[in-house]
């Protein structure tokens, strides 16, 4: 297939002006909106937005492929613009973009289309075919352009393995989504390895699955192995070779550097499962107990958000008056449902626990940290290991970061011991000293984080109403400042923490929680329909959207809106979510299930009140919308 049959020449625009990055990114929307690739242009644009946050897709030397997959895609497609004069999309080598490409890629079926557009990647390496592009005077001349440089690339075409070269090495390339960066930084690659006369294979990690997958017999002959990755893949079979990590972006602008480390680069020891292969050597400290944080974050809510709702029908289900000291196993189907979602959420905190400890130690910290966290459920002490007073959510985050970073210790430890045991370090070493280290520290801590953890449940029991309205205040506000980054983040945790409690004050807490998140997209949708004005055509087409994104409290439906006028947006957002908060407090609603939005409204505490907090805090934000957006014309 020929990369000419995924454009539409209604999709490229030449000579096009652009004041900024987001009015690119909107620019390109549209036009794959104008050929028909979307379903939903919103929505696609928010995985574009989460691919930037990843890192700006303008690989420099005047080239940008923003790039997303997403449902919201009905067909593959690509779409262009040239901007003689050019924008500025952030690229990392500070120069301004003036050819700009975006692919649209579908969510499952067939992924030939990824490796077609693959193809334009790797042409894209050719500076002076971008130059030609640029300065094409009609559509027909610069798909031209591109249908040459295709059969000219086709013509030349080898195998993915070089031609045999003094030296050989392997590499593999990956990037979040695998669509544009991980070619490149192939192509890169191979052509310098070419030039300066080495043999090597790229092994391309993309979105449709890894192609010439490196066999073990390539591996083992190789010199060494460039790791140009900007995720996670599987390590163990590179263990005794000589590896040079780096991301796709050092492969791409500096393919012979990381050519000319490999004759230096260290030899790598493998440990067990997966090795994180991005360079955070310049990552702050807070960043780095951030991202441990969100790992194990992330891999928590599935089982709270499962066992929460469950937890939330049994009490639906059940009948108070038979027995209110077993209100939620007074009948058998309540019974049922209550012990089910108990078991799923009783593995909130070891899981919790257990991913901080891989995301810091690899998989050697996931047993450390999973026992870690079951001692900080039941409370064990040196005098009661059976369980006293459980440390609950903060005794888990304490024990998964303390399993981490034993586990790095005892790999220190262990660098000592000789080669021949190197086998048994994650299968004995680790989990056995591990085990009996976490265990020694959390028997001691349980019992202070324990009477801080039943000091705060005291605190907020004891708030009186004023207290209370104003954390709902800051807990709805903060669901809104972000919406997914790390105050949204935060706010969610601590609902979601509230709940294991299982008394009316965390129930409140969830449902200011759910209510801040679920006015911002609600907001959005209804500025949209009363103040037509402030918005563009294809917001005002998609906003409608996040009245579902909205009541399905997936926050998320507002970022699109908020990162086109932030500075006017967020505070609005901000301001209705609070309220929001502020009066579902005031109206004491209360919140079993850590998730659901409409859907759980069955078991909410006083919900005819908790949805006019609900309408209160949307009409609020829309008018501030209204009053502090300009009209677009301005």
């Amino acid at each position: 297939m020929k990369i000419s049959e995924f454009i539409d020449p209604r999709g490229i625009q030449l000579g096009v002006s652009l004041a900024d990055q987001n009015e690119a990114i909107d620019k390109l929307i549209a036009l794959h909106e104008a050929v028909g690739n979307l379903n939903d242009a919103a929505a696609f644009k928010t995985a574009i937005l989460e691919r930037e946050a990843k890192g700006s897709t303008a690989i420099g030397n005047g080239i940008a492929v923003p790039h997303g997959k997403s449902a919201a895609v009905a067909k593959a497609g690509l779409v262009g613009i040239t901007c003689p004069d050019g924008v500025d999309y952030k690229a990392l080598d500070g120069k301004n973009s003036d050819l700009l490409f975006m692919i649209a890629a579908p969510e499952g079926g067939a992924d030939t289309h990824l490796e077609v557009l693959s193809k334009l990647m790797t042409m894209l390496m050719d500076a002076s075919f971008c130059k030609k592009l640029v300065a094409a005077k009609s559509v027909d001349e610069f798909l031209g352009l591109i249908d040459e440089k295709e059969a000219e690339k086709d013509a030349s075409q080898s195998t993915s393995a070089a031609a045999t070269g003094s030296k050989k090495l392997v590499a593999v390339t990956a990037c979040p989504t695998g669509i544009a960066h991980t070619f490149m930084a192939a192509e890169a690659l191979e052509l310098k390895a070419k030039e300066l006369g080495y043999g090597i294979k790229v092994e391309k990690d993309g979105s449709g699955g890894a192609k010439d997958v490196l066999s073990s017999k390539e591996i083992e002959e190789a010199d060494a192995v460039i790791i140009a990755c900007d995720k996670n893949i599987d390590m163990q079979r590179f263990h005794g070779k000589k590896v040079v990590m780096a991301s796709t972006k050092e492969a791409i602008h500096s393919p012979e550097t990381l050519i000319e480390k490999a004759d230096k680069a260290s030899v790598y020891q493998h440990a067990s499962g997966a090795a994180r292969v991005t360079d955070s050597s310049n990552e702050s400290f807070g960043r780095k107990v951030y991202k441990h944080l969100m790992s194990g974050v992330s891999h928590m809510l599935p089982f709270v958000i499962g066992g929460g709702v469950l937890i939330a029908i049994a009490f639906l289900l059940d009948d108070y008056s038979i027995d209110p000291s077993n209100f939620g196993s007074n009948t058998p189907v309540a019974a049922w449902f209550k012990t089910i979602g108990g078991g799923a959420f009783g593995f909130m905190l070891p899981i919790l626990a257990g991913f901080i400890a891989m995301s810091i130690a690899d998989r050697p910290g996931l047993a450390v940290g999973f026992v870690g966290g079951y001692l900080a459920s039941t409370g064990a002490t040196f005098a009661s290991p059976g369980g006293d007073i459980p440390s609950a959510f903060l005794g888990a985050l304490v024990a998964g970061f303390a399993a981490g970073y034993i586990v790095l210790g005892l790999r220190k430890l262990c660098e000592a011991l000789p080669a021949s045991l190197e086998g048994i370090k994650p299968v004995f070493i680790y989990p056995l000293f591990g085990t009996l280290l976490i265990s020694v520290v959390m028997c001691a801590i349980n019992p202070i984080m324990g009477a801080l953890n039943s000091g705060l449940t005291s605190l907020l029991e004891g708030m009186g109403t004023s207290s209370m309205i104003a954390l709902g205040v800051l807990l709805g506000a903060m669901m809104a400042t972000d919406m997914g980054g790390p105050f949204n983040k935060a706010a969610y945790v601590f609902g979601t923490a509230s709940l294991a409690a299982a008394n009316e004050t965390g129930w409140m807490i969830m449902a200011a929680v759910m209510v801040g998140g679920m006015v911002p997209p609600i907001a959005i949708a209804l500025a949209t329909i009363f103040f037509p004005k402030k918005f563009t055509e294809n917001e005002r087409k998609s906003g409608p959207v996040n009245f579902i994104m909205g009541f399905c409290f997936i926050t998320e439906g507002a970022i699109p809106f908020a990162a086109a006028d932030p500075l006017r947006v967020i505070p609005s957002l901000m301001v209705g979510s609070g309220l929001a908060g502020a009066l579902s407090m005031a109206f004491k609603c209360t919140l079993m299930a850590p998730h659901g939005g409409i859907f759980v409204f069955p078991v909410v505490g006083n919900v005819a009140l908790y949805l006019v907090a609900l309408l209160a805090g949307s009409a609020a934000s829309c008018l501030l919308l209204g009053i502090l957006k300009k009209n677009v014309a301005q």
